[in-house]
């Protein structure tokens, strides 16, 4: 075999070699994502209740959003606003690691201009840009689960900000990592 020959030969053994061994590498690198994303919502200032399925086939469901953005609705003046499906896939995702299958209990969803006016000129710790009149925040705890670890593995994923209020709920948000 002559050292061109045999240079070709390792070439084109180098070449198929990494060939076979790329679908298993990229195999073992790919993460599944589950094909139905289901949430469960309990709002505690209206009492309703909501469970539905919001993405399947790869897809999210228009109407099953519309009834995520009713329930999350601004309670004390009725108006809705589209909620991010990064937010949803967020509190999916923290709920589907906790291995937790119970609602979530709502204390803050959307907010209006107008009520987060309000509620940061009289309690203290409300933002005055919050992201929750974006539809990128909710306030929440799970019956039974300790806040410390919805907060723990909300911080573990670091897909956005992350509140802790020990004597009611923990605030997620989907804008810049941070955590107070």
């Amino acid at each position: 075999m002559t050292l061109k020959s045999r240079r070709n030969f390792l070439k084109t053994m180098g070449v198929g070699s990494a060939m076979l061994a790329f679908p298993i590498l990229a195999r073992s690198a790919v993460k599944t994502e589950p094909l139905v994303r289901h949430l469960a919502f309990d709002n505690l200032h209206t009492g309703e209740k909501l469970a539905v399925t919001y993405f399947e086939n790869g897809r999210y469901i228009p109407e099953a959003l519309s009834e995520v953005n009713y329930l999350l609705r601004d309670y004390r003046t009725g108006d809705k606003h589209p909620m991010d499906t990064g937010l949803l896939d967020l509190l999916h995702d923290v709920q589907a690691r906790l291995d937790v299958n119970k609602p979530f209990q709502v204390i803050s969803g959307y907010r209006s201009p107008k009520t987060n006016a309000m509620l940061h000129k009289n309690t203290r710790g409300v933002a005055k840009k919050s992201l929750h009149m974006q539809g990128k925040a909710i306030d929440i705890c799970l019956e039974g689960v300790d806040l410390k670890a919805i907060r723990d593995m909300a911080l573990l994923l670091g897909r956005g900000g992350v509140g802790y209020y020990p004597t009611g709920f923990v605030h997620l948000d989907t804008g810049k990592v941070r955590s107070w």
